[in-house]
C-alpha cells in the first residue's frame, strides 16, 4: 500500500509555535493559499480511501481538494492532546509550571493531556493495524506533524527526540510504502 501523508496547511498566526493539540483552530490566509496549491498538485490523483483528522485545520486543508472518494474524518489522526498546556508556548509553560526542561522525553511526559505512550499506541494501531487491515492500494492521509513524526519514530526505529527534530513544515507531503515501510519526501508545495 502507498500512503500519502500530508501535514495540514499553516494555522492562524496566534497559534504558531504553540502546543495546539486538540484545539480546533483554522488556517491562516497563507494556509488557505497552501491548501489551494496542494489541491492543484493532487488534482489528478485518485485514491482508494481518504482519511483525515477531524480537527478544523486538517478539514479546511482537505476542503480545497477535488476527490474521487468521500473522506473519512477521524479523531484517531489527531495530534496529541496537551490538556491544560494546549495553546501555550514553551516559554509560557516554563513560566507557569513548577517543572523545567531537562530532556525531550522528560518534557513531553511532564506536560498534561494524553499520555505519550497512549498517543504512540494510537498512531501505531491506526497505521499498522486498522489501515493495513483494509484492502487499499493507495491512500491519502491528512493529519498533523506530530502524527507523522511519531510514525517515523515507530517505523524508522529512531528516538522521539530525533523524530521531532525532523523538519516537517506546514503543507509538507511524504509517501509511505507499507511493503518496505520506507518514506519518500514529495515536493508538493
Amino acid at each position: 500500500m502507498k500512503i500519502t501523508l500530508i501535514r495540514h496547511a499553516e494555522v492562524e498566526e496566534a497559534y504558531h509555535q504553540r502546543y495546539n493539540g486538540h484545539i480546533d483552530i483554522g488556517l491562516s490566509p497563507v494556509g488557505i493559499a497552501q491548501a489551494q496549491k496542494l489541491s492543484r498538485y493532487f488534482r489528478t490523483k485518485e485514491y482508494d480511501a481518504v482519511l483525515c483528522s477531524d480537527l478544523k485545520r486538517c478539514r479546511q486543508t482537505l476542503e480545497a481538494f477535488i476527490l474521487n472518494v468521500k473522506p473519512v474524518y477521524t479523531s484517531m489522526l489527531r495530534e496529541k492532546s496537551w490538556g491544560r498546556h494546549e495553546g501555550k508556548s514553551f516559554d509560557e509553560i516554563i513560566k507557569s509550571e513548577d517543572f523545567e526542561y531537562k530532556d525531550f522525553e522528560q518534557w513531553i511526559n511532564a506536560l498534561d493531556g494524553e499520555e505519550y505512550n497512549e498517543y504512540i499506541q494510537r498512531i501505531k494501531g491506526f497505521f499498522t493495524g486498522f489501515l493495513t487491515a483494509n484492502p487499499y492500494d493507495d491512500v491519502l492521509v491528512m493529519t498533523h506533524a506530530g502524527v507523522i513524526r511519531v510514525l517515523m519514530h515507530i517505523l524508522l526505529d529512531i528516538s522521539l527526540e530525533e523524530a521531532f527534530s525532523q523538519s516537517f513544515g506546514y503543507a509538507n507531503c511524504i509517501i509511505l510504502d507499507t511493503d518496505t515501510w520506507k518514506f519518500e519526501e514529495l515536493q508538493c508545495v
